[in-house]
């Protein structure tokens, strides 16, 4: 699997501005007695997993970003790995570890072949029985480009100048197909931020039957 990304420079270990209005409805599709294993794939400076794990749950976490990684750690040794997708494997120390949950936050929209990394998760889930895979990104839909379009605003929306920025803008239509062709069934849709149809992202649980 070849997935390029743009390595992040993370400064500190605070949270992103997502993290404000996706963690209400992540926390809505997550159960301790459901959930006991959890990889949280893209995980940044592993702000959301670590939280997760005050919480209670069992978490690990893995990300592109070297600095990201590192300030992870600081929090939860042990529980962070670099990865970059660039091979079928998860760091070997998380190899033996039997996941039955992945979250993947804000990630999806910056890669150029979602279908390998779609293809990735279900396989981690599938190598263990089965399991959910909760994924968000932005939100695109019709009515919320049009009100782009006409308060003028869709040359910022749609960057060019971002360097390492998005490279695919879903709908809920295509996110859902893209899941479901990977042969995982959604079970629940939750728009996050602002109003309805307009929302800033959104929220896709799906699972993998057990095998």
């Amino acid at each position: 699997m070849s997935l390029i990304y743009s390595d992040y420079r993370y400064q500190d270990a605070s949270k992103d501005h997502t993290h404000t209005y996706l963690m209400p409805v992540l926390a809505a599709m997550l159960d301790k007695s459901v959930n006991r294993c959890i990889l949280d794939v893209g995980c940044g400076n592993g702000w959301l997993a670590n939280v997760l794990i005050e919480q209670g749950y069992n978490v690990y976490g893995t990300d592109a970003s070297e600095s990201g990684i590192q300030i992870a750690n600081t929090q939860n040794p042990g529980r962070f790995f670099l990865q970059d997708l660039s091979k079928d494997d998860l760091p070997e120390p998380l190899q033996s570890i039997k996941f039955d949950t992945i979250i993947s936050t804000e990630v999806i929209e910056h890669l150029y072949s979602p279908k390998q990394y779609m293809d990735f998760c279900q396989r981690i889930l599938a190598q263990n029985g089965g399991g959910d895979l909760i994924i968000s990104t932005p939100y695109h839909g019709y009515l919320k480009n049009l009100v782009l379009a006409f308060s003028g605003k869709m040359d910022a929306h749609f960057t060019a100048l971002w360097e390492g920025g998005h490279i695919k803008f879903w709908s809920k239509k295509t996110l859902c197909t893209l899941i479901e062709n990977a042969g995982l069934e959604v079970v629940e849709f939750k728009g996050a931020g602002r109003l309805p149809y307009l929302w800033k992202s959104m929220v896709v649980k799906s699972t993998l039957k057990s095998i």
